[in-house]
């Protein structure tokens, strides 16, 4: 009986690290924009056209490991 209760805790664990992997990613990608929203706005004044949108700028195999929301 004590097997599947320790299990349901292992699998819970995984998927809050998994959740909390996914929000440190987008947490991550969101800092990356401002970032460089800061910077192209101390090189120049840039309409908002010429900035780099970070899903443009992601390489794709990270594009493709990301998961839609649920």
């Amino acid at each position: 009986m004590a097997q599947p209760y320790e299990e349901r805790n292992s699998a819970l664990k995984t998927r809050r690290q998994q959740e909390d992997q996914r929000r440190m990613e987008f947490r991550r990608a969101i800092e990356d924009r401002s970032e460089r929203r800061q910077l192209l706005a101390e090189i120049g004044d840039f309409p908002d056209e010429l900035e780099l949108n970070y899903w443009q700028a992601a390489p794709v195999a990270s594009r493709r490991n990301a998961q839609p929301a649920r």
